[in-house]
Formats: structure tokens, sequence, C-alpha cells
């Protein structure tokens, strides 16, 4: 099984969970620029 989730993936289930980048991050205790940069993928941290 291949456990790499993209961007678009946390993206669309951040989505249908009507999350915003910034209720995310606070959810994962991460910046709001991670979940964009995962999002984007910029950063794969």
């Amino acid at each position: 099984m291949n456990m790499y989730v993209t961007g678009e993936t946390i993206k669309s289930l951040r989505s249908k969970l009507n999350l915003t980048q910034s209720q995310l991050a606070e959810k994962l205790n991460v910046s709001h620029k991670t979940v964009s940069k995962w999002e984007t993928g910029v950063s794969h941290s």
C-alpha cells in the first residue's frame, strides 16, 4: 500500500471537511504555511 499523500489529496480532504488551511494547521500543530507547502508540493515535510 502506498502511504504517500499528494497535495491534491490533502486539499481535497481539507475542503470536504470545510476547513481552511489555518484551521487544519491548528489541528495538526503546524503553521498554515506548512499546509500550503504540502498542498502545492513545495515541501514534503
